[in-house]
């Protein structure tokens, strides 16, 4: 039959020969050519990215519209010669590699290597290396969230830009409450680590009541205000505020970066905001924790002090997270936000792009 052969079946072949490590060096650089034409770029750009000569481009990429054929690209290919022929054919790659990513496996959420193989009539070990070369992982998933925010552009430029230029004889500080801290402690004594073994802790565990810690921390120097509560209420959360305002001098003011939490909008809030006027709330985007740096300071605090915590009274859980609070203060480390707001927007509008429904 005539007709234009299908794009994708060809684009998907291409990519196998620039991925496959046991092609050539001339066949990649061929096949990232005739990708480098099917994206709509002449042949000066495409030299330019490949460092070779425009006449090269010019001459495969001619030779390949002159003799390629339907589903295969003999354009690019050299003459035969003599030796062993590869045990694996670019079909088969190609068979697993679109089975991976468009089919699941019957009866399971994901493929893995064996189930692959089976399917496929390959080895486990032809499979694992098929999926390191284009970097395909079916037993990883992670997780995501998009903004729905109506305000979202705004607010990210506006939380970003206090990151790259905090305003003059101010200090920008990220809150937030980290909230029902527990105090945790095991049912039985832990064993410490030794030679050869791991600490072991008992699965089961003794809740002895909870805390939440309001945090702040600066942009610029990397110090933290805290301060606990038992609850986590708008009144604690002006409790805090009052405390921020004693900490920082009276001749600055205070810009105070914080999530869309309710107790922070609440009118006794709001009420207490207009009798400070250098106070200013900048807000991030609903669901985006990420762009508020005390998030990432909280990591810190879980990973060393919480999670592996054992504590039999919340008195003595807000006796080591002070302690922990006023170690850091000691020799405090800023964090250093690299990306802009246009590369951030940028790089969300691309990932909405390749997802479906986004």
């Amino acid at each position: 039959m005539g007709g234009r052969p299908p794009e994708r079946p060809r684009r998907l072949r291409l990519a196998c020969w620039r991925a496959e490590r046991k092609s050539s060096q001339v066949l990649a650089m061929r096949a990232k050519i005739v990708l480098g034409c099917t994206d709509g770029n002449d042949n000066q750009q495409i030299a330019a990215e490949l460092r070779v000569h425009p006449d090269t481009v010019s001459k495969w990429r001619s030779r390949f519209l002159r003799l390629r054929l339907r589903l295969r690209l003999d354009g690019l290919i050299d003459e035969p010669r003599p030796g062993r022929p590869p045990s694996i054919t670019l079909d088969q790659v190609e068979q697993v590699v679109v089975a991976t990513l468009e089919h699941t496996p019957t009866g399971a959420t994901h493929w893995t290597r064996a189930s692959m193989a089976k399917h496929s009539g390959l080895s486990k070990s032809t499979i694992g290396r098929i999926w390191r070369d284009f970097e395909l992982k079916p037993h990883r998933a992670e997780t995501f969230k998009l903004s729905t925010d109506p305000l979202f552009v705004e607010k990210v430029v506006d939380a970003v830009g206090l990151y790259h230029h905090p305003p003059e004889r101010a200090v920008a500080l990220c809150v937030d409450e980290k909230s029902q801290i527990q105090a945790l402690d095991r049912s039985q004594p832990v064993l410490p680590m030794m030679p050869g073994m791991p600490e072991r802790r008992t699965h089961d565990y003794v809740r002895n009541g909870i805390t939440s810690l309001f945090a702040a921390f600066n942009i610029a120097d990397g110090t933290v205000i805290g301060e606990l509560h038992r609850q986590h209420r708008a009144a604690e959360f002006k409790k805090f505020l009052v405390t921020t305002d004693k900490t920082v001098p009276t001749e600055l003011d205070v810009h105070l970066i914080c999530d869309n939490y309710g107790t922070h909008k609440t009118p006794v809030i709001k009420a207490w905001l207009a009798r400070h006027p250098r106070f200013h709330m900048h807000f991030t985007p609903t669901g985006s924790s990420w762009i508020n740096q005390v998030e990432r300071w909280f990591g810190y605090l879980t990973d060393q002090l919480i999670r592996r915590g054992v504590h039999k009274s919340v008195q003595a859980l807000e006796m080591d997270i002070r302690a922990w609070v006023t170690q850091w203060n000691e020799d405090p480390k800023p964090f250093v936000w690299v990306k802009a707001a246009e590369e951030i927007l940028e790089s969300l509008a691309a990932y909405c792009r390749r997802i479906s429904g986004a």
